[in-house]
């Protein structure tokens, strides 16, 4: 609506137009709109694809299966992510946040990433670290990935903050400790590790981590 408009219209019409533009699509917020929808629809492929891959396996899934679980067309699983390989490192991407957890105290810190393991998986038992596992006891691909993502992401790492000898190994085995427990209380079920209650698995096993990446604190 323009300075003319509202010289020569009544008040009445001139609250009209002023309606119709404030409610009417600018290009820019078209756009805006539009991403936004894009983003929700990537993210609901997304979440499909993490709970086809848990279920069926990587081999198993196929975009159209994946597809469907996302209620959209096969097309649009290709338009935004290209092709199953893609999809899946996309789907399985997880980083830890090591400053968030990180402390002064080594005790702390160790009770922090034990902690924050667990909650995770039980918040998420569909989590991009909870699928990648899970899949890779079954695909060379999912293997592959899971080896380079937790050697940089967790072993590189922890193994430049340890002043100790051996840092690599106290670094690979802490890894091992962790993702030991989780595929034990979350992905076997084993009794006495699934019905154990988490604080005591905190209690228990955090000295234990502490030791291997502080062992002089």
């Amino acid at each position: 609506m323009t300075w003319a408009d509202v010289a020569t219209n009544t008040p009445a019409q001139a609250a009209q137009a002023a309606q119709r533009n404030a409610t009417s699509g600018s290009p820019a917020k078209e756009a805006t709109l539009d991403e936004r929808k894009g983003e929700r629809t990537r993210r609901r492929i997304l979440a499909a694809a993490r709970r086809k891959f848990a279920e069926v396996g990587y081999e198993r899934a196929t975009i159209r299966a994946i597809a469907t679980e996302a209620d959209v067309d096969k097309s649009s699983v290709i338009q935004y992510f290209g092709c199953k390989q893609d999809l899946f490192r996309e789907a399985v991407q997880w980083q830890i946040p090591h400053d968030r957890l990180t402390t002064n105290d080594p005790d702390h810190t160790a009770e922090n990433r034990l902690r924050g393991m667990l909650d995770t998986w039980a918040a998420d038992p569909d989590s991009p670290m909870a699928v990648l596992l899970r899949t890779s006891m079954t695909s060379d691909e999912a293997a592959e990935l899971l080896r380079r993502h937790v050697t940089a992401e967790v072993t590189d790492h922890l193994a430049a903050t340890i002043d100790a000898p051996d840092a690599r190994l106290r670094a690979a085995l802490f890894s091992a400790i962790m993702m030991g427990i989780a595929t034990q209380r979350f992905l076997l079920h084993l009794p006495d590790l699934a019905e154990a209650d988490a604080e005591d698995i905190v209690r228990i096993a955090a000295p234990l981590l502490r030791s291997l990446v502080a062992p002089n604190a």
